[in-house]
């Protein structure tokens, strides 16, 4: 009986061990994206184009467009853009139309996903941009082998 138990804690201890041994060297490999097919974030921000203080247009839309590349490319390395209108009711009544730019990002993070809209804050002069996270999976697919 006590050499089961010995033989059962002796197996429990090396799967714990081989465990441990994966993730360190995953870990280590700095190989932390997703696999293929795994679930990951995908961030899609919301800029509106409008200045915060004089509700007018920053930029002519054009233009808008071509900062943001600009921005998206130093941030991000590649960006993905459609154009929306955005609309509210302000709080004196009035309703307001705004030329809106919609960001997807996938293959990235957080911390950088903020320090992308820190600077599209400042560039757009906006009060905030709307940070939408939706769980996906990422691949990109390069055709069949």
């Amino acid at each position: 009986m006590k050499n089961k138990i010995g033989l059962i804690i002796a197996i429990a201890a090396l799967c714990v061990s081989v465990a441990c041994v994966i993730v360190c060297c995953v870990v280590l490999s700095g190989n932390t994206k997703p696999a293929k097919g795994d679930e990951d974030l995908q961030y899609v921000l919301y800029l509106g184009t409008n200045d915060k203080d004089t509700n007018k247009p920053v930029y002519a839309p054009e233009d808008a467009k071509e900062v943001l590349k600009d921005i998206l490319i130093s941030h991000m390395g590649g960006y993905t853009i459609q154009e929306a209108s955005g609309g509210w009711i302000g709080d004196d009544g009035t309703e307001y139309q705004e030329y809106t730019l919609v960001i997807y990002l996938s293959d990235t993070d957080a911390n950088a996903v903020h320090a992308l809209c820190d600077e599209l804050i400042k560039k757009f002069n906006q009060s905030s941009v709307l940070i939408q996270m939706n769980k996906t999976t990422t691949e990109f697919y390069s055709g069949a082998n």
